[in-house]
């Protein structure tokens, strides 16, 4: 049982898509919750554009309908974290704006193409939320996904200059030491050091350590996202009826493994990262708060 000493803080999590919550802050926001924190994950799309792991549900894709059922992995996501969820504007405001060069920015209500109007509502939510700290990404939004990009832009527009910003990142030198002590499932492999590169970010400011109840809830919460995260572990869902199982050398130190679409290896690791964006000479998430 943890001491509720977080009692009266209030953190928000703003993220682009149903998944980021938990692959990027998941468990922190967990702890957060348990020690009796008030946590808010807004959400700006239902992530609409992305691809489906499992054969059963391609169709949700196939014929635009994705994002509904994203909506509801991110419920049952947030209700395993312990975070209350806003969908900015609504669900179905803002849309999944796709990867670099998708054709899906031609859309009108494509988030890169309402910054601004996001701004004015984000901002409305942060006044009556009045949140101590904000995690999201950086300026390249972790790994240069456009809509990530658009969040870390419309977060710092609206936040007011007070807030302490973190930008939750995926740890370079971690994910490199995590993946060397991990081996693939069949049909899986490894990301080559450009994938890698490109999605994890050297020198974080922050590490913020999961203890087993944290890493539960994260695991939990992964699941809950079945249609995108596949973790290694045997496990299947009527999503994914597939079951893979990663070989963990130390599993101590990496205590699970996952991957996305792209059947790309990941480690499921002890701990979350952040980069300090706002709040000069902070050490801690909370601290001196």
């Amino acid at each position: 049982m943890r001491d509720k000493d977080l009692v009266g803080y209030r953190v928000v999590a703003v993220h682009a898509h149903p998944d980021d919550e938990t692959l990027f802050t998941g468990g922190t926001l967990a702890t957060l919750a348990a020690r009796g924190a008030q946590v808010t994950v807004i959400t700006f799309t239902l992530g609409e554009e992305g691809e489906v792991i499992g054969a059963p549900y391609q169709g949700l894709a196939e014929h635009d309908q994705l994002g509904g059922f994203r909506a509801h992995e991110l419920a049952c996501a947030l209700s395993l974290l312990g975070a209350e969820g806003i969908q900015l504007g609504g669900f179905g405001h803002f849309r999944d704006s796709g990867m670099v060069g998708s054709s899906s920015h031609d859309n009108p209500r494509a988030l890169v193409n309402r910054v601004d109007e996001a701004v004015d509502l984000l901002r409305v939510e942060l006044e009556m939320l009045q949140p101590h700290a904000i995690l999201t990404y950086g300026p390249d939004g972790g790994y240069g996904h456009p809509d990530h990009v658009a969040v870390h832009r419309v977060v710092e527009k609206a936040a007011s200059a007070s807030t302490r910003i973190w930008w939750a990142i995926f740890d370079r030198a971690a994910n490199y030491a995590g993946l060397d002590k991990l081996e693939a499932p069949a049909g899986w492999c490894k990301p080559d050091a450009a994938y890698l590169d490109n999605f994890t970010t050297a020198d974080a400011d922050l590490t913020f350590a999961l203890d087993g109840a944290a890493l539960n809830a994260k695991r939990a919460a992964m699941r809950a996202h079945a249609t995108q995260i596949w973790l290694a572990d045997g496990t299947i869902s009527a999503t994914n009826p597939a079951a893979a199982v990663a070989a963990l050398h130390e599993p101590l130190a990496v205590p699970g493994a996952y991957c996305l679409s792209n059947r790309l290896l990941m480690p499921l690791l002890c701990a979350e990262y952040f980069q300090l964006g706002r709040g000069e000479g902070a050490r801690e998430l909370l601290g001196g708060l």
